[in-house]
């Protein structure tokens, strides 16, 4: 390697192979990261961009090889092996922010960006006053200093992933891997971590992963796509067949299949009356009131931590609804288990996905649903498993059948919970972004297939922040600010905040 900028991680790969599980998921990669390089790093759901970010990080190491595949560089040092340079790098995905849910971590925000100075996954020491303010400006720069004294799991989505961004900026990295960061965040957040990237990052390399258009940042310069494990571009983005890859912006989406009829609305299935919802004793929702009934689709969107999260939850049944307020549901009285409710109900959520543990296959995720329990408790009947097996061939997903999930991508993770929300039959679908994590087919047919259920009878209800996931069988619109209903009833646009 010719010498490096002494700043940062020059990264080099060079015929580079991946297997996990047996498996080879990453065939023949040859690549160079520089200074100044900003790479978009594109590809189907199972194409290998985790995997190949994981390279690059020193999370997994390549196949064995005659001469080393992976080379670091700063200045005139040099190394053929990552565990020198691992402090040099950061890495945010969903997998990151997955392990704060799964292990109940909930330390306050100031102290979860901390870890990122001392390079831990937990606190470990106090943070000194050159620290915090170190912390500080982290999170000043990316509009979020107000949330740094807020408990870590009372955080939206959203918010959680701006944090753990600003977690990486506080470690002062020399390299920078992004991995579909930009998920779950609304505009105002989304704009804000485009535009410190812009700005901020001109000579420190990085590598954006992403599915859509309107997520490639300003400044990206050079683009790699992957398919099956192979690179079939690497070169300028200006040269970039994006448009086969990445879906772009263009509004609502996802029309009612051809064969499917929309019927008038069904009987009720649950109803909020002045709803009030509170979590560690703040407000979550304020006098929320709505009705769903069987074939309606309600699209519920607002900014982070404006409560859509909270709403499904409380819909579902995980948070209760405070003395004054209330909640029913269709053939739950006093008495009935609330069990037996949610076994009629399809949820597709991200607490889902990180609390499922990694080593259950996939027919064991999809049995669950019909539960509605994390893992089965029993073994699967007959039923299960034949309700399994069609739901796995509905959304093609047969062949990951007896694979582990740790062996899926996060797309492909997303899809498997779909599989598990459909294994019921569902009469409500509750869908807390969806399609966060999914390439551009994979949504249009979930899309497809969501439509077709609410034509069929089925009430769905879906959070979301982008317009292009905005379902085009809406019929109704809840839009939540503060917790508090700014717009409850029929549609009323076609574009979310």
């Amino acid at each position: 390697m010719t010498r490096a900028d002494p700043r940062y991680l020059e990264v080099r790969l060079r015929h580079a192979n991946l297997r996990r599980s047996g498996r080879r998921v990453l065939r023949d990669l040859t690549l160079r990261i520089r200074a100044g390089e900003h790479w978009l790093l594109a590809g189907g759901n199972g194409a290998g961009k985790t995997q190949l970010l994981k390279l690059i990080a020193g999370a997994v190491w390549p196949e064995p090889a005659r001469r080393p595949v992976r080379r670091y560089a700063r200045g005139r040092q040099v190394w053929t092996a990552p565990g020198e340079v691992l402090e040099d790098i950061a890495y945010v995905g969903a997998e990151r922010q997955d392990k704060y849910q799964r292990y109940g971590w909930n330390m306050s925000v100031e102290r979860i960006v901390g870890t990122g100075v001392h390079r831990t996954d937990i606190p470990l020491a106090a943070l000194t006053a050159a620290e915090r303010r170190r912390v500080r400006r982290a999170l000043r720069s990316l509009g979020v200093a107000h949330l740094a004294t807020r408990p870590f799991l009372s955080l939206s989505y959203g918010e959680r992933r701006v944090a753990l961004i600003a977690r990486s900026l506080a470690s002062r990295p020399r390299l920078l891997l992004l991995d579909e960061v930009l998920n779950g965040l609304d505009a105002l957040n989304r704009a804000r971590v485009l535009g410190w990237l812009a700005r901020r990052a001109r000579r420190l390399p990085w590598v954006l992963a992403t599915h859509r258009l309107e997520d490639v940042p300003r400044g990206a310069n050079r683009a790699l796509v992957l398919e099956h494990g192979r690179i079939v571009y690497q070169g300028t983005r200006a040269g970039a067949p994006l448009a086969r890859y990445l879906e772009a912006h263009r509004g609502r989406a996802g029309a009612p299949a051809a064969h499917a009829v929309r019927r008038r609305p069904g009987r009720e299935l649950v109803r909020l009356t002045g709803a009030r919802v509170y979590l560690d004793g703040s407000p979550a929702l304020r006098d929320i009131s709505l009705a769903v009934r069987g074939g309606e689709c309600w699209v519920v969107h607002g900014r982070n931590g404006s409560g859509k999260t909270t709403l499904i939850r409380t819909l579902y049944g995980d948070h209760g609804v405070a003395v004054g307020g209330r909640i029913e549901r269709a053939g739950i009285a006093a008495g009935v288990p609330l069990e037996r409710f949610k076994r009629r109900v399809g949820l597709v959520a991200p607490h889902l996905q990180a609390e499922h543990p990694r080593e259950l296959t996939v027919s064991e995720v999809v049995q669950s649903g019909r539960h509605a329990s994390v893992g089965l408790n029993d073994a699967p009947s007959a039923a299960d498993r034949s309700a399994a097996r069609r739901a796995l061939a509905l959304l093609g997903l047969t062949r990951f059948a007896r694979r582990p999930l740790a062996e899926l991508s996060y797309g492909q993770s997303r899809r498997v919970l779909f599989a598990r929300a459909l294994a019921s039959a569902p009469r409500l679908l509750l869908l807390d972004e969806p399609f966060a994590g999914v390439d551009a087919p994979t949504r249009r047919a979930l899309m497809q297939r969501v439509s077709a259920l609410a034509a069929s009878g089925t009430a769905v209800v879906v959070t979301t922040h982008r317009p292009l996931d905005w379902p085009g069988c809406a019929t109704h619109e809840l839009e939540l600010a503060g917790g508090r209903a700014r717009y409850c009833g029929p549609m009323r646009r076609q574009s979310a905040a």
